[in-house]
């Protein structure tokens, strides 16, 4: 069904959009419009939603808000936010008296009249999306993104024309429930995360390979060779796989030479497309992410393109950002830091010497075993906040190679407190970076906003 047809066929049906938040209040405006009779739920009182509340009312929109906002939700549509459990019981049985239960990205994969190139991963999505989506920029293609990134799609869906492409981060949330897989499906590494919302390990892993299941024949999977997990998803597709390693020569994909040569093979030829020393945003892990990004869109666009945009892009907000130099002493913004894998493999990886951390954070019930033997090696003082602060200290103290006060440990109760006790203990030469390997909700709202207020804290200096 195209746009159209779909949006003439809601006109006075009942639709509950179940959190009013980034990807679904845009979707609540638009289908008032387009005459749908639409409630918004969502557990924050009034006074919390502000004047969206008065905007939407004033659009004819029923609001239920608080703690019941979930009762009798019977409409006959119903989309869930991305952070709400697909098995919620209140969905289960809405779908049991027949109403349709989706979500924005969902419909959009249903509705989108062109290409679509995904990307999903624990560590490394949001910069291999934007790669990407650079990439196919500057070979003159008109590029629609979002998904995860931030930017909802569905909105945009009247304007995308078949020839255009669509490059969108995909979660594990929003992948849990879909029944279509894009044209590229990208996985980027799996490790654990979220495991304070999926019921396990298995589910979290099985949520991931959605995005290549319902794949065709003429569907292109792109999978790190190097992580045990999504190497395993290659037995499941059914179209095209490339592979992508920092280790190991790939018999069909991108691999890394010795010299430093990003190689792609396909069919017994090599093609050398850029030396990792071009790349501008420092870090293995993002040559992992270039790898990935040259897999996808091979064919597409021509390896100069690939390796122009690397020599140019300087990487996205909160991701190993550097914030300014101080009395000889960096500061690095790494707030995308959000899971013991992430930060390990992202910020501490990134300098010949030992750094100043800044970690803990929310408790998403992620093993911090092997972090801390990774803090030992790379870490001169660890300054700790959080809830998860305990935890970490306990990994590190419990490393084989770990001694007393190496590195030296620091608790404070704010992130203002560790950025004072990171400038207290640099001196000139040395490298301090907020990287928590934790979720920020028991302090912040989201990620950016604890990258910003570590960047006005330092910036403050």
């Amino acid at each position: 069904m195209d746009i159209t047809a779909f949006y003439k066929n809601i006109k006075g049906k009942t639709v509950a959009f179940c959190g009013i938040g980034g990807s679904n209040l845009p979707l609540v405006k638009i289908f008032a419009q387009k005459g749908a009779l639409v409630t918004a739920r969502d557990r924050r009182d009034r006074e919390a939603l502000g004047k969206t509340a008065d905007e939407l009312e004033r659009m004819g929109v029923r609001l239920q808000l608080g703690e019941d906002y979930l009762k009798n939700l019977e409409e006959e549509i119903i989309f869930r936010t991305p952070g709400m459990r697909y098995t919620l019981p209140e969905l289960e049985q809405a779908r049991r008296r027949g109403s349709a239960v989706t979500s924005e990205m969902e419909l959009f994969f249903d509705l989108c009249p062109c290409k679509i190139v995904a990307v999903t991963g624990s560590d490394g999505k949001t910069t291999t999306t934007t790669i990407i989506s650079e990439m196919l920029k500057a070979s003159g293609k008109t590029v629609h993104l979002g998904g995860n990134i931030g930017n909802p799609l569905l909105p945009e869906v009247e304007k995308i024309q078949p020839d255009d492409i669509a490059v969108v981060e995909l979660s594990s949330f929003q992948l849990i429930s879909m029944r279509r897989s894009p044209d590229v499906a990208v996985v980027t590494n799996v490790s654990p995360n979220h495991l304070d919302v999926h019921k396990d390990m298995q589910e979290y892993i099985d949520a991931k390979k959605n995005i290549l299941l319902h794949q065709n024949a003429f569907g292109r999977a792109v999978l790190n060779c190097d992580n045990a997990i999504t190497l395993g998803f290659a037995e499941e597709a059914r179209g095209d796989v490339l592979m992508f390693s920092r280790k190991q020569r790939c018999a069909r994909g991108a691999w890394l030479s010795e010299d430093g040569e990003i190689v792609f093979t396909s069919n017994g030829v090599d093609t050398s497309v850029m030396n990792v020393s071009e790349i501008k945003i420092p870090g293995g892990h993002n040559i992992e992410n270039y790898m990935a990004a040259i897999c996808a869109l091979w064919g597409w666009v021509e390896p100069e393109t690939m390796a122009k945009i690397a020599a140019e892009f300087s990487g996205v907000e909160h991701r190993s950002e550097f914030v300014r130099e101080l009395d000889g002493v960096r500061y690095y913004n790494d707030s995308i830091g959000t899971t013991p894998s992430r930060t390990a493999r992202g910020m501490l990886s990134l300098f010949d010497q030992k750094i100043i951390l800044i970690a803990g954070g929310y408790d998403k019930k992620i093993p911090f075993d092997s972090f801390g033997p990774v803090v030992v090696d790379r870490v001169k003082v660890l300054v700790l906040m959080g809830a998860t602060a305990d935890k970490i200290e306990a990994s590190v103290k419990a490393a084989p190679q770990y001694r007393e006060g190496s590195p030296e440990i620091i608790r404070v109760h704010s992130l203002e407190e560790a950025v004072n006790a990171c400038r207290k203990a640099a001196v000139e030469g040395d490298i301090v970076a907020l990287s928590p390997a934790c979720a920020s909700f028991d302090m912040f709202p989201n990620y950016e906003t604890r990258g910003e207020e570590f960047k006005k804290l330092v910036n403050l200096l």
